[in-house]
């Protein structure tokens, strides 16, 4: 049994003020918290010799990756080059300390197995158990914990290293994972540990 830290796309463009979707009126709640304490995971998990993989979701230069039902959903999101590849938008947060060395997995979809390296890297790697935070906490966060549960993975996701749009959202986002038995759910600010990951049912 091994274990993994998964950072879903805790990016300049979502959690930076700076970042694009916040300069759309998108900024997600809770965002500058969920950081703080990501980077403490992250630095537990290095300490405990866990792997760390983070997730960026981006498009090539044009957005020809994008397709026309994400493009949809964009809300301007292409005219200010948001989550371009190569842009200071598409780059992890500083605070969470990932570097050229680190384990980073690009993805153009929600789901950050779909089309992805992410399944073989954690194959690799010989992980059974699978440490989520990220955002955005109902979309991202959710569809990849949903994946992970469809490929065996056993998930215990830190719900307060999560952001969503608004609190509700954050907070359904956990309910569906953690009542359909998708994911345990455990918190960074309480204590988590990664010698007592692998909790969920």
């Amino acid at each position: 049994m091994s274990t993994a830290l998964l950072v879903v796309d805790m990016q300049n463009g979502f959690c930076h003020p700076d970042g694009s979707l916040p300069k759309l009126g998108r900024a997600l709640a809770g965002a500058d918290a969920a950081v703080a304490r990501a980077a403490t995971a992250v630095e537990r998990a290095r300490a405990a010799g866990v792997p760390v993989v983070f997730t960026r979701h981006l498009y090539r230069p044009g957005r020809a990756d994008e397709g026309p039902r994400l493009a949809e959903l964009s809300g301007g999101l292409a005219e200010v080059r948001g989550l371009e590849s190569g842009t200071w938008d598409a780059d992890v947060v500083g605070e969470l300390g990932c570097t050229a060395a680190d384990l980073v997995v690009d993805k153009a979809r929600f789901d950050a197995f779909l089309w992805t390296s992410l399944d073989p890297l954690l194959r690799g790697l010989a992980v059974t158990d699978l440490v989520v935070c990220g955002v955005i906490t109902n979309v991202c966060v959710e569809s990849t914990v949903r994946a992970a549960f469809m490929r065996d993975y056993r998930v215990t996701l830190l719900a307060d290293c999560c952001a969503a749009k608004t609190e509700r959202q954050h907070e359904i986002g956990v309910e569906m994972m953690r009542d359909l038995g998708f994911a345990g759910v455990e918190s960074i600010g309480s204590g988590f540990a990664f010698g007592a990951a692998a909790v969920a049912a």
